[in-house]
This record gives C-alpha cells, structure tokens and sequence, in this order.
C-alpha cells in the first residue's frame, strides 16, 4: 500500500478519534457536559462514524482496529499506523481540551477496584467490538444505514452503566486520553489495556463462530 493511498485513511482515523477523545476530555473529566457527558460522547462517535466510515471505517479504537484486521477486514499494513494515529489523536485531544476548553482543570485520579473496573472495561468492550463486526464488517449486513447508530449506542451503554466503575474507556487510545488529563495513573493503565484488547480478540472468535 502506498503512502497516497493511506493518507486519508490516517487523517480520517485522526479526525475521528480527536473528536471523540475531546468530548470525552472536556464533557465528562473537566465536566462541561455534567450528568449529559454519555449522550455527548455517543452522539460525537455516532457522527464521526458517518461522516468517515466510508474512508478508514471509523475505527476511533486500537482494540477495534487489531480485532478487524484479525477478522480480515483491514488490511496487515494499516493496522501499525492505525493505531499509531488513533493514539497520538486522543494525546492531542487530551492536551487542548486541558489547556483550551476547560474551566475546570483540576483533576483527581479515578479509583478503580481493579476487579470490578477489570469485568467492566473487557464486558462493554467486547460489546463493543461484537456490535461493530457484526454491524460494519458483515455481508449479512452490508449497507445498513443503522451501522453508526449502533455503535454509539453500545457506547452510551456502557458508559451510563459502568462509567462509575471504570471510567468507560473501552478503546485503548481513550485510556491514553484519561492518562494524559490525569484521570488514570501509570501503573493502573493494565486495567483498562488488558481486558480491552483481550476482549476484542475474543470478540472476534464469538463473530466468526456465530457466522
């Protein structure tokens, strides 16, 4: 694949997973959007999903975009700048949203009881990853106008179910948005990377034996 080729897909993951990052960063940890912080954030990805799933297939998400590739979907070169881009994206957006748009910068890391925030990150992200290889990546769906819809619901889900308990990350370029506002420390980013990536993994075996 050549570098011209790949282009847009890069700006597109880039511009989609900023703007989620972003809401995330100002509406629920500097708190702009209040108790409305999870249909903020759903209703910027269900957006974002639309307007450039036709160019990279709006992954926003590194557990999203290994668990695609390894459902034959994406193709073995653009998984490294994928997920390259969809994290420096949410480091950015993290940055401005503290620097720029918040009021309140004074952040306090979340505490997490590392059973329960463990459950709760795999759970929803295998939702997550379940919803999107059945909804965007199927033949048996293929053209469905719902794709973006659905996906942003299982998001506003599992935020308004589980974001108390985690902090309803479910995408591994989000966590490096909380790291970097302060919402998540160092040394408790395992909880959240592990379960991510391990569930879209297995997300991807329950879509092929369900097919």
């Amino acid at each position: 694949m050549t570098d011209n080729s790949i282009r847009p897909k890069l700006i597109a993951e880039f511009i989609g997973t900023f703007f989620l990052a972003l809401t995330i960063c100002t509406a629920a940890v500097h708190g702009s959007a209040g108790q409305f912080a999870p249909f903020a954030i759903a209703s910027t990805l269900m957006v974002m999903i639309y307007s450039v799933g036709h160019i990279s297939g709006a992954h926003f998400n590194p557990a999203v975009t290994v668990a695609v590739w390894l459902r034959g979907a994406c193709d073995r070169d653009d998984v490294a700048p994928y997920i390259a881009t969809q994290i420096s994206a949410g480091a950015i957006a993290a940055i401005i949203s503290q620097n720029i748009l918040a009021v309140e910068t004074n952040v306090s890391p979340l505490q997490m009881e590392t059973t329960h925030a463990l459950a709760a990150e795999f759970l929803y992200t295998f939702a997550l990853v379940f919803v999107i290889l059945n909804v965007a990546t199927s033949e048996a769906t293929e053209g469905n106008g719902y794709f973006g819809a659905s996906i942003a619901f299982v998001v506003l889900a599992g935020a308004l179910t589980v974001g108390e308990i985690s902090g309803g990350s479910f995408n591994p370029a989000v966590t490096g948005a909380l790291y970097v506002s302060g919402v998540i420390e160092s040394v408790d980013l395992w909880i959240h990377l592990i379960p991510q990536f391990t569930a879209g993994l297995l997300a991807v075996q329950a879509f092929k034996t369900t097919q």
